[in-house]
């Protein structure tokens, strides 16, 4: 009998104004075990980095994939980390080779959706602390948000992106209301769409 795999699945970045959306699919090695996994939220930024390295060296699988700011505002923010689980899933999918013979992959996802996708899922609230696999991919899919954001603070120093990730701190509204909508904000999200209406 083939072997049931667990992937898990996690998205990163569904509150910020400004960036894309993140998502990561990890099926992890029953045989390298990696402790101190958790929610990504829960855990410091240096602590995640590390598991973020151990995590790629010693999962059976895993993959990231995001939606642009462009789709989050075309399809709207839950449709976007829908579509960015199932771009990680099908990536995974790929880059391992995971065929039939491997296992059955059985997908779990953070939340109470699941992605369209051809495998059998079921979407667990609170799944990145529930399911280790899960928190692999959350893990993952933060820090390359955050290097993301990192990326395009260099672009837009103005705004504090390596601050604030992006959320709607209270700096990055008045940074926003000063400097004006970037080409990496939101214009769907409430705050943004507001500071249009006023210059428009």
């Amino acid at each position: 009998m083939a072997l049931q795999l667990i992937c898990g699945v996690d998205e990163a970045g569904r509150g910020p104004l400004a960036g894309a959306v993140y998502a990561a699919a990890v099926i992890l090695n029953p045989q390298r075990p990696i402790s101190g996994l958790a929610d990504s939220k829960k855990l410091s930024e240096k602590k995640r980095d590390l598991l973020s390295v151990e995590i790629k060296q010693h999962a059976l699988a895993w993959a990231i994939a995001s939606c642009s700011v462009q789709e989050i505002d075309e399809i709207n923010i839950l449709q976007a980390s829908l579509l960015a689980m199932k771009r990680a899933i099908e990536a995974m999918q790929v880059q391992f080779k995971i065929t039939p013979d491997l296992g059955e992959i059985f997908v779990q996802v953070d939340g109470n959706k699941c992605p369209k996708i051809d495998l059998p899922c079921e979407a667990i609230v609170q799944g990145d602390s529930k399911v280790q696999a899960i928190s692999a991919a959350s893990i993952l899919a933060k820090v390359a948000r955050d290097a993301e954001l990192y990326a395009l603070d260099k672009i837009y120093p103005q705004y504090g992106f390596a601050k604030h990730k992006g959320y709607p701190t209270a700096f990055h509204i008045e940074m926003l209301t000063m400097h004006g909508i970037s080409a990496i904000h939101r214009l769907s999200y409430a705050p943004v769409k507001k500071l249009m209406l006023l210059n428009h």
